[in-house]
């Protein structure tokens, strides 16, 4: 990923020194297993812990320009620094094993660790939600379908369901945690021909990972894809959002508008922009996460018991996804903490229908009245469609109608076009969302 997109942490994760360290780890581990069946000294294996993983790269990628395999390279560039320091270990190490037990194993290390730090960002994400939420649950705005206004509802409720999906989207980020915290230290085509179930149980268990159930000579990928899945949710999730930021922050709405800093420009012809460019961008990036998720779906099918057709595929989406994500959740967050609401221009877009957000409700009063379901329907629509030719009030259209007049009070009228009898369940949706 490049490195406009790419935050240090997430970075660090899958930087090609760390993805070393987690090869090393995972040796390391599987000889501590081995240690007692084969009489290793466990003073010699701690000598794995002490190699520095740079120097480590440096001597693989070395290696590796002559043999063409990396994990052959990297155990060649152990060996030379343990050699004359471990004699023993050096027999032992890689005993039994095939690349991609060390390889899948440590990618599971990488995945988890990127886990760990999206859940991070989620939190951080759903704290912003949760204030907003609670911030604006009385602030009023229309409710917008097909574009066109609906029903009021508060700005709160808005920031109470993208709270819900966030909180889903964490739940399923914890599911796929545990979906791909799984090892494979099964050798060739994971039958256990030459190493027990026994050492790859300990080895996991020292490394935080249960063994996969049945591998091939990898662990299948089925659990890479669904972790790749979560993602790509998470970020259409934030598409989703930034998208109805940019419809609100329109000149001709104007509602929400994202922060614009001091000194920054928005257009380098017209002094006066100022556009959505954080929610465009993150918009953008989802676009790019989605496509990850065929890629990782299409990686499940290999050849027998593996080919590596995988391989160069989730090289580049496995830490692309991860590090998009990172991101986009921390630029989301700062949209969320630095946004604008103009609640004044809430009120003037409610206004600009004319009340006819109200029509349900006197739909549902002349129905009380005893006036059959379809001629209320008849009523109500007949006087809303005046109200856009005429350009009047739908409250005053409403008084002047005999049909109407029959059936409902200006006190019936009053209560239908009262704002606050909205309010009711907003309480209850906010707790409903998570918000407490």
């Amino acid at each position: 990923m490049i490195e406009r997109y790419s935050r240090p942490e997430m970075s660090l994760i899958w930087s090609e020194e760390n993805r070393i360290k987690a090869m090393i780890e995972v040796e390391k581990e599987f000889v501590l297993a081995l240690a007692r069946e084969k009489g290793l000294d466990k003073s010699e294996i701690a000598v794995l812990s002490s190699l520095k993983s740079a120097r480590l790269l440096q001597k693989t990628k070395e290696i590796e320009a002559k043999t063409n395999h990396d994990v052959v390279a990297l155990i060649s560039a152990i060996a030379s620094e343990l050699n004359g320091k471990a004699p023993n270990l050096l027999r032992y190490l890689h005993y039994g094993l095939t690349s991609s037990d060390v390889l899948d194993t440590a990618l599971a290390l990488q995945m988890r660790e990127s886990a760990d730090l999206l859940l991070k960002d989620m939190d951080s994400v759903l704290a912003e939600l949760k204030n907003s939420a609670k911030k604006y649950a009385g602030v009023w705005m229309a409710g917008r379908t097909h574009g066109v206004h609906a029903e009021p509802m508060t700005l709160g409720l808005k920031f109470a369901s993208w709270h819900a999906e966030a909180l889903r989207g964490k739940e399923r980020l914890l599911r796929v945690r545990e979906g791909i915290s799984y090892g494979k230290l099964s050798g060739a085509v994971g039958n256990f021909s030459q190493i027990t179930e026994t050492l790859e149980k300990e080895a996991c268990f020292r490394l935080g990972l249960s063994p996969e159930p049945v591998s091939t000579q990898v662990i299948p990928r089925d659990r890479h894809a669904e972790f790749i899945q979560a993602l790509v949710l998470i970020a259409a999730g934030i598409e989703r959002w930034a998208t109805e930021i940019r419809h609100l922050q329109k000149t001709e709405v104007l509602e929400l508008e994202e922060p614009f800093a001091a000194g920054q420009k928005g257009s380098s012809a017209m002094p006066h922009k100022r556009n959505p460019v954080l929610c465009e961008n993150l918009v953008g990036l989802s676009r790019l996460i989605r496509s990850y998720g065929q890629a990782a779906v299409e990686d499940i099918a290999l050849w027998h018991e593996r080919d590596i057709s995988h391989s160069s595929v989730e090289r580049v989406i496995l830490p692309d996804a991860c590090l998009l994500l990172d991101f986009m959740l921390t630029r989301f967050k700062g949209v969320l903490a630095g946004l604008l609401v103009y609640s004044e221009r809430m009120k003037e877009n409610m206004d600009r229908s004319y009340g006819l957000m109200f029509s349900q409700r006197v739909l549902l009063a002349l129905i009380d009245s005893g006036m059959e379901r379809l001629r209320a329907y008849e009523v109500v629509q007949k006087n809303a469609m005046k109200c856009w030719q005429t350009k009047e009030p739908f409250r005053s259209v409403l008084a002047s109608d005999p049909a109407v007049n029959k059936r409902l009070s200006k006190k019936d009228l009053d209560r239908c076009f009262d704002l606050s009898s909205y309010q009711g369940s907003v309480e209850s949706l906010l707790a409903r969302a998570g918000i407490e």
